[in-house]
Order: C-alpha cells, then sequence, then structure tokens
C-alpha cells in the first residue's frame, strides 16, 4: 500500500506526479494560504458541485486551527471542521487519486500529518430519467435507469424501504475501475449465491469494462458464447428491478450503463412484462398468455409454412390454400432466407436514419421494396405476408437478444428442412430445444429451465399467469 508521509512538500510532488496535474487541463489544483496554514485541493473540473465547494473554501477561512501534524490530525480536522455531507480521512495514496478520478475532492494540509481528507461534492453529467424507449408500458411509472450509478441506487431506494436491502459496492478494471453495486435484500436473496456473485465480481480481471453492463455480463460467463440465448435477463426500468429484488433476486448496476442486471435467469422470465401487473390479474394473464403464443409460434411459423410448400404434392386439399400459385423466378427457401436478411437490413437501416424520418423509412421503406419485389418476380406475396407476420410477432419480447437466438433456430430449422425434409425440421426444433436446456448463465445451483425443471408447480403457474399476490 502506497502511503502518504509526513512531509508534506513530498505529499505534494507525489500527489501531482501521480495525477499529471501538469498535462491533465481537466484535473484542477487549487491552492490556498489561511493562518499560515497552506492547503492545496485537487478534483476534476466538470465532476464537483462548484456552489459546495465554494462553501467550503469560504467556511475554511474562518478556522484557526488545521491540526497538530500528527497521525490523527486528518482525522479530527474532518470531525470537527469541515462542513460537508460526505468526508473520510484517507491515508492510502492509491485511493486518493481513485477518489479524485471518480469525482471526489483531495484536500492536503500539513497539520494532517500522514493523512489527507476526501470530500464527495460531486455532481455527475446525467441525462434525465425518462422512460425507456425500448421497455415502454401503457400504464404505470414512466422514470427509467441513466448512466449514472447513484441515481439509480436512489431509484431503487425510493421504492424499496427496507432496513433489510444492501446495496454493496465494488470496482472492476485495472484503468476504468468501474463502480459496480450489487443489490439484494438480505433474508430473501439466496446467501450461498450473493457470495457466489460478488466473488466472481471481486475476481474480474480486465483493463476496463468498456461496453458497460455487457461487458461485466461477458466478464461474469466466460463459455458458451456460441449458444445465442441470453446469459442475463436486463431491464432498463426501476420497478421491474424492484419487483424482482422483492422476489428474492439480486440486482447488478454498473456505472456508464443504464442496464440493470437481474440474477439468476431463467428463460421464462423473459416471457413476462412490466405491463402484466399494472393490469388486473384475469387482463394480464390474458395479455401473458397472447405473448407467449405470438411469440413462440412465430418460430415455426415460416419453418412450417415452407414444410407444407415442400411436400405439396402430398398434402390434402384443405390445405392446398398456403401453397402459393405464384412463387416467383426464386426457390422459396431462398425468398425466406433473404426476408430475413432484408427485414434485419432495414432495422439497421433505421438505426441510423434520423429520429424524424425513421418510423416514416421503416414503412415505407419495407412497402416499397416489397411491392417492387413481387412485381420484379424475386419474391411472392405469400413470403412477404408470412414474415410480415413473423417480424411483427417479434416485437411482442422486448428482449434483442432473445428474439435473435429464436430467429437463428428459425433460419436453421428453415436449411434443415429444405434439404432433409420432415427430419430436417425435427432436428431443428430439437437443436433449439438443446441450445435452451445447456445454456450457460451465473445462475449457481438454478437451471435455466426452472421452475420447469427441477418442477416448480406454484413457480411456473406464477410465470405463465397472472395470479394475484397472497
Amino acid at each position: 500500500m502506497n502511503r502518504l508521509t509526513f512531509d508534506f512538500e513530498e505529499n505534494v510532488k507525489n500527489i501531482d506526479t501521480l495525477l499529471n496535474v501538469s498535462e491533465n487541463f481537466d484535473i484542477i489544483k487549487k491552492e490556498m494560504e489561511i493562518k499560515g496554514s497552506r492547503i492545496v485541493f485537487y478534483y476534476v473540473d466538470g465532476f464537483v458541485t462548484a456552489a459546495i465547494m465554494q462553501k467550503i473554501m469560504m467556511h475554511l477561512t474562518s478556522v484557526t486551527d488545521f491540526g497538530d501534524g500528527s497521525h490523527e490530525g486528518a482525522v479530527d480536522f474532518a470531525k470537527k471542521s469541515v462542513p460537508s455531507v460526505e468526508v473520510d480521512p484517507e491515508y492510502d495514496v492509491d485511493k486518493m487519486c481513485n477518489a479524485v478520478l471518480s469525482g471526489c475532492s483531495l484536500m492536503l494540509c500539513r497539520g494532517f500529518g500522514d493523512g489527507a481528507i476526501i470530500i464527495d461534492a460531486r455532481s455527475y453529467p446525467a441525462r434525465v430519467t425518462a422512460e425507456p424507449e425500448n421497455d415502454k408500458v401503457m400504464r404505470g411509472s414512466r422514470d427509467g435507469f441513466v448512466e449514472t450509478l447513484i441515481f439509480n441506487t436512489a431509484m431503487i431506494r425510493r421504492r424499496i424501504r427496507d432496513t433489510n436491502l444492501v446495496v454493496k459496492y465494488m470496482s472492476v478494471g485495472e484503468s476504468s475501475r468501474t463502480d459496480i453495486s450489487v443489490v439484494f435484500i438480505k433474508g430473501k436473496a439466496d446467501p450461498k449465491y450473493v457470495k457466489e456473485i460478488t466473488d466472481k465480481i471481486s475476481k474480474i480481471k480486465t483493463d476496463a469494462l468498456t461496453m458497460g453492463h455487457r461487458s461485466l455480463i461477458e466478464c461474469l460467463v466466460r463459455k458458451g458464447w456460441l449458444n445465442p440465448f441470453p446469459k442475463v435477463r436486463c431491464t432498463e426500468r426501476p420497478d421491474a428491478a424492484c419487483a424482482s429484488i422483492l422476489e428474492g433476486n439480486i440486482v447488478v448496476l454498473c456505472d456508464n450503463s443504464p442496464e440493470a442486471l437481474i440474477l439468476p435467469t431463467c428463460i421464462f422470465d423473459f416471457l413476462q412484462d412490466t405491463d402484466d401487473y399494472y393490469f388486473p390479474p384475469i387482463t394480464g394473464s390474458y395479455l401473458r398468455i397472447v405473448r407467449q403464443l405470438v411469440f413462440w409460434s412465430a418460430v415455426i411459423l415460416t419453418p412450417v409454412w415452407y414444410l407444407i410448400v415442400h411436400n405439396a404434392p402430398n398434402i390434402s386439399e384443405s390445405l392446398m390454400f398456403l401453397v402459393p400459385t405464384d412463387s416467383g423466378n426464386v426457390p422459396i427457401i431462398l425468398q425466406l432466407i433473404m426476408a430475413e436478411l432484408v427485414i434485419d437490413g432495414l432495422k439497421l437501416a433505421s438505426l441510423n436514419t434520423p429520429s424524424v424520418m425513421s418510423n416514416s423509412f421503416g414503412v415505407i421503406g419495407g412497402l416499397l421494396l416489397g411491392d417492387f419485389a413481387v412485381q420484379v418476380g424475386w419474391l411472392s406475396a405469400d413470403v412477404i405476408f408470412y414474415m410480415a407476420i413473423v417480424s411483427i410477432a417479434s416485437f411482442t419480447q422486448s428482449n434483442y437478444e432473445l428474439g435473435y437466438a429464436l430467429k437463428f433456430i428459425r433460419i436453421l430449422t428453415l436449411i434443415l428442412t429444405h434439404f432433409f425434409n420432415y427430419w430436417g425440421f425435427a432436428i431443428g426444433i430439437l437443436t433449439g430445444a438443446v441450445l435452451i436446456i445447456t445454456n450457460k448463465t451465473v445462475n449457481g445451483g438454478r437451471s435455466y429451465l426452472y421452475p420447469l425443471i427441477p418442477f416448480n408447480g406454484k413457480a411456473l403457474s406464477r410465470l405463465v399467469f397472472r395470479l394475484k399476490k397472497p
């Protein structure tokens, strides 16, 4: 541990060197001399609240005793003479530098001996807590997590006023030193699982969590990334995160990311929606059942249709209406795969389109391309119809990762059906089931298929239906 010494000038030079004060224009070194005592402040411009720091400095001009230079000098001065909510004496130089780079202010004085004082008067740049664009509800609260960790923990505290609520602080990354919070309720969350998660996070060896929560997930789950199914459930909604915490789950918050990780995760968790709980149980159950039927049907819709078309001579007359009369100039299997790629291309294009034009671009672009494709013979009207249903059905699920996992299964099933007919269709569906069963997550001892495997009828019924809580 690199500690300060009792030589004030040496301490100032050491901090100047570690923070590169002479090269960094945004790291401010503020020197003051009050009643013969030299004081030096270090802080990052843009992180501190100027009004608070100004009041602290004005108060210091009325102080007469700045310590006797002993080991306890910083402790005594922090208790008696610093009018701030969060003040801590510190002796470790590395922790001081980390605190400054995190937004706190560092105060050095000859009278503090081999210690210093850290004043937390930071104010991070942050956007407003607006409703998440990708997780909107018809009814309910309209706030959402933001990129500032302390704001996110405050939104959870606002909803859960329980003394057993624990917000555990951790830091990850050699360079980024990203702030992480593990949130759970003591007595409801499994203590063994809490220890497992905190141990995993504390043992992460990485330079930086460049992509926020996504980098954290990949550090927690090192294997099984060829499996496309989501490893962790994420949400930007404080109400959804709090509901999970109250159910005994763990929520992990990452600074600079508006996504909260909910652990443990099972496949059925993704089929719930916040809107289900803002309606009466019967309405919420209906919405949940419709969502599940539509979403899972979209996985097999085009493979089943192609299986019927592929075996047109052998099907009954009652199903002949499903066989296109004009199949176009391109084989049906290529049309379906090409339509899958075009839909994703339109999605990517709409992301880079100015927001004023994005909605009209998606609708008009899809209509024009579809109409022209039918006219020139590239696609049949039947293919466009079924792919339109699949595309719309995918929006019933807010988790993009799960949506793309099922898209890959659908495309694989189509290709296998083309080459191996009925056997190919069965292998494709079986492959999807195997991928779900073998998905690697951070669930501890819980299965990804819980509460189906191991079976828990009460828990499964609460996931399938929106039941009234006792």
